[in-house]
């Protein structure tokens, strides 16, 4: 039996593409949705829509629970106007928007620290502000990635449009796979149990 568009999910990673962003803060979204493709074993590939890489798959452990279906994707636009792929996705597979998991890097908790969660503001976020005008709502599930606040008198916009310290670097590969596993159990297990596991 096929699934229906009520059982896909929308997972979206964001980000700004290009090499010259790939270390940045900013786009921790990006770097999840790497894992999670890995996991799924398969590469990203254009959209059809030319405005989306995705990845079509199943996310969890055959044999060991749920495997839902996904449509994992990197939205090919700079970050402030990640909407419009994003609505363009879930409408292409008909994904209904309380369906669609936001991954992106938040300022107001700690480095190494996730939240998951259902709405809610934008909190300052241009990607997340750009979805909710899209989308026509905010009512969408979020995996914030912590990052912390700038140090001293740092720009916000020059912290998270800068790379990751020395130190952080070598604890990154550990949050994004935390990260990745957050979204398994959001999609496998539901919020609740996610939220009592993951939001530390």
């Amino acid at each position: 039996m096929g699934d229906t568009a009520a059982d896909v999910w929308l997972v979206v990673g964001l980000g700004n593409p290009g090499p010259a962003y790939a270390g940045h803060r900013h786009n921790v979204g990006y770097l999840v949705a790497d894992e999670l493709a890995d996991r799924m074993g398969s590469p990203f590939r254009a959209h059809k829509s030319g405005r989306a890489e995705v990845v079509e798959g199943r996310i969890g452990t055959p044999g060991v629970g749920p495997t839902p279906r996904v449509v994992l994707a990197r939205t090919r636009s700079y970050m402030n106007e990640s909407g419009g792929p994003v609505s363009s996705l879930a409408n292409f597979y008909s994904i209904p928007k309380d369906r669609i998991v936001a991954i992106h890097d938040e300022l107001d908790i700690g480095f190494g620290t996730l939240r998951v969660k259902f709405g809610g503001g934008d909190n300052g976020h241009n990607g997340l502000r750009s979805l909710r005008a899209s989308l026509g709502t905010g009512d969408f599930y979020r995996l914030r990635v912590g990052i912390g606040r700038p140090p001293g008198r740092q720009q916000v916009t020059d912290f998270v449009l800068g790379n990751y310290s020395t130190n952080e670097r070598k604890e990154l590969p550990l949050q994004v796979s935390d990260a990745a596993d957050a979204v398994e159990s959001l999609l496998t297990e539901g919020l609740e149990k996610t939220q009592s596991r993951f939001n530390s």
